[in-house]
């Protein structure tokens, strides 16, 4: 997808959420998800948002062809607007507003558990902007191994915490009371169970978010 593509993608995407969704009268139900951010009036804030997505995607792009993809922490599924159209889009969202939205966009999305996902099937396992927000993330990344299927990997994304994102954080108005921790931390804990495919700070190199790929010990 090039700028242009993406520019467009990310303009129809922003309008749909803003009309079906009421951010600023509704801010408490969406305050944990990606959805403010992505329909944030200030553009640049925004725009860091959709990057992550988009890196995402191009460092996964290898293993998503013709495999099952799982989105760990979907909020309202923008991720799978960006997945090839034969890419079968399973997702884990705990906060029914979210995972309503996500329904309605994306009608052949299959929702899951982490518990009733299937072991060993997963292409691709996403989870971008959702370990923070939990004290386990340990136990997380040790059950989403379990979902990876043979020549599968996990992508995974996060907010740095450092000086820099915390001015912008203040910029966009933004409190994150609910993060538990920082991307460092849990690509710290992720090198016991994953082996380390690529990284990539965002954006342009900026340390705002990192997004890394990880295959599990002996996959290849």
């Amino acid at each position: 997808m090039n700028w242009t593509d993406r520019l467009r993608h990310v303009a129809k995407r922003r309008r749909a959420l803003i009309r079906g969704i009421d951010v600023p009268k509704e801010f408490e139900t969406w305050e944990e998800t990606c959805v403010p951010s992505y329909v944030h009036a200030n553009w640049a804030a925004a725009a860091v948002s959709w990057w992550r997505l988009f890196a995402a995607v191009e460092l996964a792009r290898g293993h998503l062809r013709g495999g099952p993809v799982l989105d760990f922490g979907s909020s309202v599924g923008e991720l799978g607007h960006l997945l090839p159209a034969e890419a079968d889009y399973w997702f884990i969202e705990q906060e029914e507003p979210a995972a309503h939205a996500l329904m309605q966009a994306l009608p052949h999305a299959r929702r899951t558990t982490l518990q009733d996902a299937p072991d060993g099937h997963f292409q691709v396992v996403f989870a971008l902007d959702s370990l923070e927000h939990n004290p386990d993330h340990d136990r997380l990344l040790e059950a989403l191994r379990a979902k990876l299927a043979p020549s599968g990997v996990l992508v995974l994304s996060g907010p740095t915490e450092n000086a820099l994102y915390r001015l912008g954080r203040r910029i966009a108005r933004f409190d994150a009371h609910y993060h538990e921790t920082n991307i460092h931390a849990i690509e710290a804990t992720a090198q016991s169970n994953y082996e380390r495919v690529a990284t990539r700070t965002v954006p342009l190199g900026v340390p705002l978010f990192r997004v890394s790929v990880w295959r599990a010990p002996g996959i290849r």
